[in-house]
């Protein structure tokens, strides 16, 4: 006979999708060659976040634009150019200019010097703000569980990690039962495939199941910091050409036709060892509490 007990946390269970919904936090699964994983992820606004802490590396891609904007504005601030040849050539037309202002001032009398208060409306352009992962991590490593009860447990423990700076994580915590963690289908990834799939050849190749792995990959190694893993995914990379002509190729039409096409000149064997590298560094940074 089910104790009160029992049903308090089934019918808390009905309501687990709309708890998610609330809180904007979703339970993701994740197959890795290390066995099946459960997290937590969300999407927030950048602005709003502390990315994850982790050991210091002079190449680490969020300190480097960290420093590359302090270093503007520090040069801006002191009038200082940076870049010598651009330096070199403004000093020529500055040189050309005051020839030019010469013979003009001689035939029109001095020029009026420009207003300030012309361009106090003209600010400079924001930076997009836009919306970014981060999962139940601490210091860049994926806090993963093996089953809904472990998550739960952790959840409910206190112990520090990332999602906790989130406005609405005290309800998540409150609130959630094992029943809730229960991912949907879009948020199931097969990383453990991947690199088999590919190595299979372009007739074999399963679109659905390498498109959402290109999208986890990518989220985490945004929201784990992890540099190989976001260069190789990069804006450009062979593997970001192979996404791009897996979504051509999914689509269908013409555009699916031209993505097809394009995917018989991708190497599987380059393509399979390019991924192969990445669910390493992944897996390398997997925490399993269970």
């Amino acid at each position: 006979m089910a104790t009160q007990s029992d049903e308090s946390e089934a019918a808390s269970g009905l309501s687990g999708r709309e708890l998610w919904d609330e809180v904007r936090v979703s339970p993701v699964e994740i197959a890795m060659p290390g066995g099946v994983g459960l997290t937590l992820r969300a999407y927030r606004k950048a602005s709003e976040l502390t990315p994850t802490e982790i050991e210091p590396d002079e190449d680490d891609p969020f300190d480097a634009r960290e420093r590359a904007a302090a270093a503007a504005r520090a040069d801006e601030d002191a009038g200082v150019i940076v870049d010598e040849e651009f330096a070199a050539l403004l000093a020529e037309d500055d040189g050309t200019d005051r020839a030019k202002s010469g013979k003009t001032a001689a035939a029109d009398g001095d020029a009026e010097e420009p207003d300030p208060a012309d361009f106090e409306d003209e600010a400079p352009a924001e930076p997009e703000d836009e919306e970014v992962p981060i999962f139940l991590s601490h210091r860049g490593r994926l806090l993963t569980f093996k089953t809904p009860e472990s998550l739960v447990s952790f959840i409910r423990s206190g112990a520090p990690h990332d999602l906790a700076q989130l406005d609405t994580w005290s309800t998540v915590a409150e609130r959630v039962q094992s029943s809730d963690v229960d991912p949907l289908p879009e948020d199931r990834y097969e990383l453990d495939l991947v690199v088999e799939n590919l190595r299979g050849g372009h007739d074999t190749w399963d679109l659905p199941l390498l498109i959402a792995a290109g999208e986890v990959a990518r989220d985490l190694g945004h929201a784990l910091r992890i540099k190989p893993v976001i260069l190789a995914l990069a804006p450009g990379s062979p593997l970001d050409d192979l996404d791009e002509s897996l979504r051509k190729a999914e689509s269908g039409g013409m555009g699916g036709y031209f993505g097809r096409r394009r995917l018989k000149k991708i190497g599987a064997q380059q393509a399979s060892l390019g991924w192969r590298s990445i669910i390493g560094k992944i897996s390398a940074a997997v925490d399993w509490r269970d």
